[in-house]
């Protein structure tokens, strides 16, 4: 990851390749502010515009970054992450950022958008174009405390963002269940307690819905289990928040087989797991005092002599049966067992994350994801938490008679998959609340906005997103107040 530090220099006599500048609105009087008037700034939202430094600064090159007048901190994300990306593609090998943010909250706000901005998958490129060493951010608050903290905060959660972004950016020949859990230890037992559960294990402890999306591959499903509990914190006191994530290292559909063009982005449907398991990981190392338990579902979903079929019947972690009427509706059966295991550890909220339903991309598009729920205040605690990270989510609702539909099975206690396209995110979300009993649960769908297969905007890349991980940790600091 790109480092990020703090000075008090002036823009114009900081050593960087790049200056990336934030102008609050043009003006003649500006030290640039010829060269802004040339290259058309008019400080109209997100323009950015490229000029020489010339002798005006030490940098060989100015990126101009329209600011508004007072900026949302989402705002001084996405506008910083916008620079920053410009100023990589003009091969800076060392970035100098001023935006004058007001306090610690937008300065945390500017570093995390920069470092997002400046992330790069280049695992399988043979030369890659990312030179990006450093990235100074200039502002007066660079010797307060706060400031440092702020900082520290920042490239925290943009470490376990850029994580889960890797993961989901792996080929799928390269991050198989068992890999993928092995990946996740390495990365989170530093800071975790992690257990791995192969599917000798899954056997023994009845998660019917992992070994059956898993039973078509060559290479058998995992659960990993994490949990955090921080040593400093009141334990009578302390809050115990349950994540669950959905972790199909690659869905082909199984039997129930995808088009050839509908598995190119599937190698995305781990985005879950993977934003669940980066979010304790990040919750520890900040040490924030709530206790965490995270389980991610993992399996690969591929055709085989050996693959469910639809018309099967499974008996999951909780003792209830599921007909099996489309094997590409597999998200609900591995998150089944993992709510279920969930809510055996009693906390106060479960939430899950999922890339679940194609009919959640319908509704609310691709950079959107929906959030349902059993509990009011619940649902209204995860907007509110993504509305401060920064992250796009809207409300749904499920509908009373997608119970009686769930329920409609004639041979079992679920039906796994309604054959009606229509409310299909809200049946995948009953589907789930038969699993996590009374206690507080939301559900957020991540189908959209998991993996961006367009060109980049703001601090977001092409491909995996990290979405959901600051949202979560967001929602771990609310609760832990």
């Amino acid at each position: 990851m790109v480092t990020i530090s703090l000075s008090r220099s002036e823009p114009t006599s900081a050593r960087a390749d790049v200056l990336v500048l934030g102008v609050r609105a043009a003006s003649s009087d500006h030290v640039f502010g010829a060269q802004l008037k040339a290259m058309g700034f008019t400080g109209e939202p997100d323009q950015i515009v490229t000029f020489p430094a010339a002798d005006l600064a030490r940098a060989r090159l100015v990126v101009a970054v329209a600011l508004p007048k007072e900026p949302t901190t989402e705002q001084l994300r996405r506008l910083a992450g916008g620079g920053v990306r410009t100023a990589v593609g003009a091969k800076a090998k060392t970035i100098a950022l001023a935006f004058e943010p007001a306090d610690a909250d937008e300065l945390q706000a500017v570093a995390e958008g920069a470092s997002l901005g400046a992330y790069a998958f280049t695992s399988y490129k043979t030369k890659p174009n990312d030179t990006l060493r450093s990235i100074t951010l200039l502002t007066s608050l660079a010797r307060q405390a706060s400031a440092t903290n702020a900082v520290t905060s920042a490239s925290i959660v943009v470490d376990a963002v850029s994580q889960a972004r890797d993961w989901v950016n792996t080929a799928p020949a390269d991050l198989r269940p068992p890999v993928f859990a092995q990946s996740i230890k390495e990365w989170a037992g530093d800071a975790t307690l992690v257990t791995i559960w192969d599917e000798r294990k899954l056997e023994r402890e009845r998660c019917g819905g992992i070994l059956a999306v898993g039973a078509g591959s060559q290479v058998p499903p995992r659960l990993v289990r994490l949990t955090y509990r921080p040593e400093k914190a009141p334990r009578k006191a302390m809050p115990h928040l349950a994540l669950v994530g959905k972790g199909i290292t690659f869905d082909s559909g199984g039997l129930s087989i995808k088009t050839g063009a509908g598995m190119q982005t599937m190698k995305m449907d781990m985005a879950g797991a993977a934003a669940v398991v980066a979010a304790i990981g990040a919750i520890a190392r900040l040490e924030l005092p709530i206790r965490v338990t995270a389980f991610a579902c993992i399996a690969e979903n591929m055709p085989s002599g050996s693959a469910t079929r639809p018309g099967d019947v499974l008996t999951m972690r909780n003792g209830a049966t599921v007909e099996v009427l489309n094997t590409d509706a597999e998200g609900r059966l591995v998150l089944g067992d993992g709510l279920a295991l969930a809510a055996e550890a009693k906390p106060d909220a479960i939430v899950d994350v999922a890339t679940l339903t194609g009919a959640c991309i319908v509704a609310l598009g691709e950079r959107t994801a929906g959030v349902m729920s059993n509990d009011e205040p619940l649902r209204q605690q995860m907007v509110d938490a993504a509305k401060a990270a920064g992250e796009l989510v809207w409300p749904l609702p499920i509908a009373e008679e997608m119970k009686e539909k769930v329920k409609s099975s004639k041979v079992a206690d679920l039906r796994q998959h309604n054959p009606k396209a229509a409310g299909g995110a809200m049946f995948a979300a009953e589907f789930l609340r038969a699993f996590v009993g009374d206690l507080p649960w939301a559900h957020v769908d991540i189908a959209g906005p998991a993996f961006n297969e367009e060109g980049p905007y703001g601090y977001v890349p092409t491909g995996g997103t990290g979405f959901a991980v600051r949202m979560l940790v967001q929602l771990a600091r609310d609760l832990a107040r």
